[in-house]
């Protein structure tokens, strides 16, 4: 049943930003050249990991749909100084910083996050930089 439930959050959520951007008839930012672009950084600890499949069924196509890309997805790591990560490690590109925030704080990714929290744990970054 709460395997259900996390799917009709999923769907629902889905349905929200795409309604949202039809609505609105936004379209993904693009950045002029030149110009800094926003960055998510996340370093995630999955807890639990049949229902954090949930999560990144929600996430990945909502990503896609806010003009994000994924740039490193999990992967082999090294720590050289400093502190190790603790679990996996997640770069979002976005057109922008602001992008980034909106992203982060739309109403159709809040209605994901607890998938998310409820079955890792995280550090969010937002930044702003220039892409080499």
């Amino acid at each position: 049943m709460a395997r259900r439930k996390s799917w009709v959050i999923v769907l629902t959520a889905l349905a929200l930003a795409a309604c949202s951007r039809a609505i609105s008839g936004a379209t993904p930012e693009s950045s002029a050249p030149g110009q800094p672009k926003g960055y998510i950084l996340a370093e995630i600890a999955v807890t639990n990991p049949e229902p954090y499949k949930d999560y990144l069924a929600a996430v990945t196509p909502m990503v896609e749909a806010f003009g994000g890309k994924y740039i490193v997805r999990a992967g082999r790591s090294e720590t050289t100084e400093g502190e190790a990560p603790v679990g996996r490690m997640v770069v979002l590109e976005f057109a922008s910083y602001d992008a980034a925030r909106a992203f982060y704080n739309a109403p159709e990714y809040q209605q994901i996050l607890s998938l998310r929290t409820d079955n890792a744990t995280s550090r969010i970054i937002i930044l702003e930089g220039y892409a080499p």
